[in-house]
């Protein structure tokens, strides 16, 4: 006889947490998995495995240095100990074999067999050799100066991830003194790979000419005794430095946040080193110089069989540029509630409004702003600034509404980790013509995506809002899936306007009609509403919970959903990244699944569904399921309260990644995932394929 939920609630032992760490790296290696499938296009799978490259620089940016710390002082520091440092160290070594062995025995081969070459030193023939020789000497040597190190010339600052030699020297200086370790630093301005020219033999019969490349670290290798006249080259290497990137500014004790994140952002490419990589062939002389000039221990330190930054090589993706060993070229329709050229005033008036990216195009959210800045009877526009990327069309648009005369309002967030200089670059350039701009709110990161428009309509002022789970970022919007939601409704505007009054003055927050906001209400209403159920649950009834997002690391909301799903409530999460919350675990997280789904696309939408009986409630959000979304970020959620598009939002962000049978996996009760392969072929189906299809432009055509 099954245990009653009542019973059970009461009964059941503790939940253990997985390692969030641990966790990231999980979603690395189902990332990795699509640089495996041969399935993939050549050059798709090395742009993944680029993807997988880049996520481990971030995870050693952002959260290697405190179990770093801790080993180096080999003293417990909270969760941090020597033992996480070496457990992390093992798991990220095993990675980076992995990743290198891919490149070298199956992609390297297949580009081969594409025709596609890069030519190493030792297989240049002598016209290779003189072309290189000339490159080097034209573009690359008046770029370099190698530092010989002594009293005089100590080791130079060493920047985040920029790419380095380390030559150790035979015979004496210009000056008689045997210094032997010299470091040559390579611009960042150089191109790390270089088109040849065509040495005029087919791939294969048949095909066109190779293409051929050479790599900028070997076309400094091959040259390097011309970089120190009489001097010998002994031992050399390739090297590059991952150093701690997270900025901490003391915002209650600097005067002006964006002069003191300028002057941080000075010293990040500085910071405290975390990882060191090397050449596979790296003597053991060089290496031990460099872990001691770095203060790492050897775990630290990481013998790659290949170019020490393999995120660079989607400069090859870029260069090659072959239809045939690329995704099919996808073009977004225009969001198929509205026809361009209509005015969206007019269709808003009608109703809400929702847009499924990258399926449906971002043009519609450019499109909306345009009209407003070229429409006299526009009198303000207010807009969040997280990632907008360097070179922006929305800030183009918003530079012309002030020129307009409008009121423009923008919130900067001058803390987007990693952008924190194109923010304080467009916050400047938009202060200087006359907008206002503020900062937000002191100690919280301004994370949500509003934009409202007032506009005069008779005598009355009407406003207008854009949310979204995603940037204003038209770049990004062509790679991440996200919803966007137009709408006139005067309740929800309303409440958008009073958030922005709320950053802009720090005065007290308004009772709002629709919007759940952090770092106030959002974690507490979201628990209240998971308990709501459980209770719900106990009563017999049909309850169901359905969440998408991309991290799910919050305490309070990880319990709360143990304590539902133990009182009976089924729920289903779609967590694309870390997953702190175990599941399927027999007698404590029995009712929760978790699943992550990998695709062609980022998944970014955060969509939550609650039902109780026939009543269901679903939100859309900015904010991942995180204690620093729900307690030091300005979030929002906001209600669909359409029932057309409810269902919609439903059916295309939850059902299709519910039947995913390609790209999902599921987490098992260990805390591995297993990538989801039904049985039945027909059920093979990939949510995001199907969305491709069902919103391709030529499916679309004549509606």
């Amino acid at each position: 006889m099954p245990t009653p939920p009542a019973a059970l609630a009461l009964s059941a032992p503790p939940v253990q947490f997985l390692d969030r760490d641990h966790s990231i790296l999980a979603f690395n290696e189902r990332v990795f998995d699509w640089a495996r499938r041969p399935s993939v296009p050549l050059l798709e799978r090395l742009r993944f495995l680029c993807i997988v490259s880049s996520n481990l620089d971030e995870f050693f940016e952002v959260r290697a240095a405190p179990h770093l710390t801790a080993a180096l002082s080999n003293e417990q520091k909270g969760s941090y100990t020597a033992q996480s440092f070496e457990t992390l160290a093992s798991a990220a070594h095993d990675m980076v074999a992995r990743q290198y062995s891919l490149y070298n025995d199956e992609l390297l081969p297949a580009f081969a067999r594409e025709g596609i070459r890069i030519v190493a030193h030792g297989e240049r023939n002598a016209a290779q050799r003189r072309w290189v020789k000339d490159y080097f000497e034209r573009e690359v040597q008046p770029l370099l100066i190698p530092v010989g190190l002594d009293p005089s010339h100590p080791f130079p600052q060493v920047a985040n991830k920029s790419l380095n030699f380390i030559v150790r020297l035979g015979g004496r200086d210009a000056f008689g003194r045997e210094n032997e370790i010299a470091i040559v630093k390579i611009p960042r301005v150089l191109p790390r790979f270089i088109r040849m020219p065509g040495s005029g033999k087919a791939a294969s019969k048949g095909s066109s000419k190779e293409r051929l490349f050479v790599s900028l670290s070997s076309v400094i290798r091959a040259h390097l005794t011309e970089l120190f006249a009489g001097r010998s080259v002994g031992q050399f290497s390739q090297f590059r430095v991952t150093r701690h990137s997270d900025l901490a500014v003391d915002e209650d004790d600097v005067k002006n946040l964006r002069t003191a994140l300028r002057q941080g952002l000075e010293q990040r490419h500085y910071g405290q080193a975390v990882r060191l990589e090397v050449s596979a062939g790296c003597s053991d002389y060089l290496s031990e110089f460099l872990l001691q000039q770095f203060n790492l221990p050897a775990l630290a330190l990481y013998r790659v069989h290949g170019p020490v930054n393999l995120v660079r090589l989607t400069q090859l993706v870029d260069l090659v540029n072959d239809p045939k060993l690329l995704f099919s070229r996808y073009s977004a329709c225009y969001p198929t509630q509205l026809q361009p050229g209509q005015s969206f005033f007019e269709r808003l008036k009608q109703g809400d409004v929702s847009a499924h990216q990258p399926f449906e195009s971002f043009d519609a959210v450019l499109d909306f702003l345009r009209e407003a800045v070229n429409d006299p009877q526009v009198l303000a526009i207010k807009q969040t600034i997280y990632r907008t990327g360097t070179d922006s069309e929305l800030m183009a648009l918003l530079r012309e509404a002030v020129r307009r005369g409008k009121e423009v309002t923008v919130v900067v967030e001058l803390k987007a980790r990693f952008d924190e200089e194109a923010n304080i670059n467009w916050a400047e350039m938009l202060e200087s013509i006359g907008a206002q701009v503020v900062y937000g709110v002191v100690g919280l990161k301004t994370h949500a995506k509003m934009l409202l428009v007032t506009r005069r309509e008779g005598r009355k002022l009407v406003r207008y809002g854009h949310l979204s789970t995603g940037n204003y970022n038209r770049n990004t919007a062509r790679l991440y899936t996200d919803v966007s939601y137009l709408t006139a409704d005067p309740l929800l505007t309303a409440d958008i306007d009073n958030v922005f009054v709320h950053l802009a003055s720090q005065s007290r927050l308004p009772k709002l009609n629709y919007i759940l906001l952090a770092p106030f209400q959002l974690q507490r209403k979201l628990v209240e509403k998971i308990d709501a159920l459980g209770e719900a649950a106990l009563q017999g009834k049909d309850t169901r919970i359905v969440a998408k997002m991309n991290a799910l690391t919050d305490e309070d909301l990880m319990l709360a959903l143990v304590r539902a799903g133990q009182r009976g409530v089924k729920i289903d999460l779609i967590v694309r990244g870390a997953c702190m919350l175990p599941a399927q675990v027999a007698g404590v997280t029995d009712n929760i699944r978790v699943r992550s789904v990998i695709g062609r696309f980022l998944e970014h939408s955060r969509v939550f569904y609650f039902r109780c009986g026939g009543e269901e409630n679903l939100y859309l959000s900015s904010a991942d399921w995180m204690n620093r979304n729900m307690l030091r970020r300005v979030e929002l959620a906001w209600p669909v309260t359409d029932p057309v598009l409810r269902q919609r939002i439903i059916d295309e962000c939850l059902v299709a990644y519910l039947h995913d049978g390609v790209d999902a996996w599921d987490l098992q009760p260990d805390g591995t995932y297993a990538l989801v392969n039904p049985a039945d072929p027909m059920q093979r189906l990939g949510a995001q394929a199907a969305l491709m299809a069902r919103y391709s432009p030529l499916h679309n055509t004549g509606k």
